[in-house]
């Protein structure tokens, strides 16, 4: 079976990139899969994660980000250019490996797919959130617009959801949904955190939807009770990186910002406890990453990966959502007891194989056979 993905870049550390990349290796690698991986602003940019030789890319180098080098009509006019080059590529390489099925994580690339791929199936797959423009939108137009492009999965043959929540939020514009967790790299070196290191661990991006804000706040708690345990920041690129580093460094609370890595496993082990405190999770992809390696974690509950993977009391703590305080206290409850931080540790070993790829690629295989009749 012949498979085409189609996304905007793979240009940075970020869970999409690293998820599509290992999806694509995994078909074409253990399951013989005829995978071809098309990017379309990649442009000069180095792809990030390691792409297995087998695996067909091609980046159209379209470049959508020179339309804002205009303003008023001339951008408008360079949009629709752009666009028409998107469309026009997009074509030729369609009409010359003849995909099977289409598949993208990106609504505002659907519109050009769909005008292109004649009776192929497309998959959109749901790595963001129905509802994550609620929170990320800047005013009006940008929400109207966000709206807009969500309204393009109307028109794809199968829309695959993280988890159960955004998959009921998608159902109010198509019944064409289905959930399929990530497949997650997991700690596979035999050797895990002995949760002895007093140091705390986060790791994503200095955005909005991170909250890293709170994060702070909750960590000024926590250091007022436990005053020798270090917090660790491996934060990738993002709107807010610039603040929260001046925060950081503006406040004497053991915090050290540290680079994204490529060795984050070993991060994981080094570490005794992950937290997480985003406005909202299509997924979470750290949590089972820390849990694999033997961290028990802590994660408000927003919409919707969190409670999907922590079993709370289990493996890790839920905390209601925005509570700081009681994430705070829950936080200094395991740092106070080593005994419970092993316990929840291996549990979350056992738990976070639920995410291997022997799991959830099975579920894939049948989802493009049964779209392929």
């Amino acid at each position: 079976m012949r498979l085409l993905y189609i996304t905007d870049a793979l240009a940075i550390w970020g869970g999409i990139e690293r998820i599509l990349v290992e999806k694509a290796n995994c078909l074409a690698d253990n399951y013989n899969y005829d995978v071809h991986l098309v990017t379309v602003n990649q442009g000069a940019h180095h792809i990030i994660f390691p792409l297995s030789e087998k695996v067909h890319y091609v980046d159209l180098d379209i470049r959508f980000h020179q339309q804002y080098y205009f303003r008023g009509f001339s951008r408008l006019n360079k949009r629709w250019e752009l666009k028409k080059l998107f469309v026009d590529r997009l074509k030729t390489y369609v009409d010359k490996v003849k995909p099977d099925i289409i598949l993208t994580a990106r609504t505002e690339l659907i519109p050009g797919i769909i005008a292109v791929k004649g009776d192929v199936p497309l998959v959109y797959e749901s790595h963001s959130s129905y509802i994550a423009h609620q929170y990320l939108s800047d005013g009006f137009f940008s929400l109207m617009k966000s709206e807009l492009r969500n309204r393009n999965v109307k028109h794809v043959d199968m829309l695959v959801t993280l988890t159960n929540g955004d998959a009921f939020e998608w159902r109010k514009l198509t019944k064409n949904v289905c959930v399929i967790p990530n497949v997650v790299h997991l700690n596979t070196s035999g050797s895990y955190s002995d949760c002895k290191n007093k140091t705390a661990i986060f790791v994503g991006r200095y955005s909005r939807q991170k909250d890293i804000g709170s994060l702070l706040k909750i960590w000024r708690i926590v250091h007022y009770r436990f005053p020798d345990w270090e917090l660790h920041i491996y934060g990738g690129f993002g709107e807010e990186q610039e603040s929260i580093i001046d925060a950081i460094d503006k406040m004497d609370i053991n915090i050290k910002a540290c680079p994204p890595t490529s060795a984050i496993f070993e991060k994981y082990r080094e570490s005794s406890i992950l937290l997480l405190t985003s406005l909202f999770e299509p997924f979470g992809l750290v949590l089972p990453e820390a849990m694999s390696c033997g961290l028990p974690v802590v994660a408000f509950d927003c919409p919707y990966g969190p409670r999907d993977i922590i079993r709370d009391g289990i493996d890790g703590f839920v905390v209601g959502n925005r509570d700081i305080n009681l994430f705070a206290e829950k936080v200094c409850l395991l740092m106070g007891r080593y005994n419970l931080r092993v316990e929840m540790g291996k549990n979350g070993i056992l738990s976070s194989a639920r995410y291997k790829d022997t799991s959830i690629m099975p579920q894939w295989i049948k989802l493009f056979m049964s779209l392929k009749k």
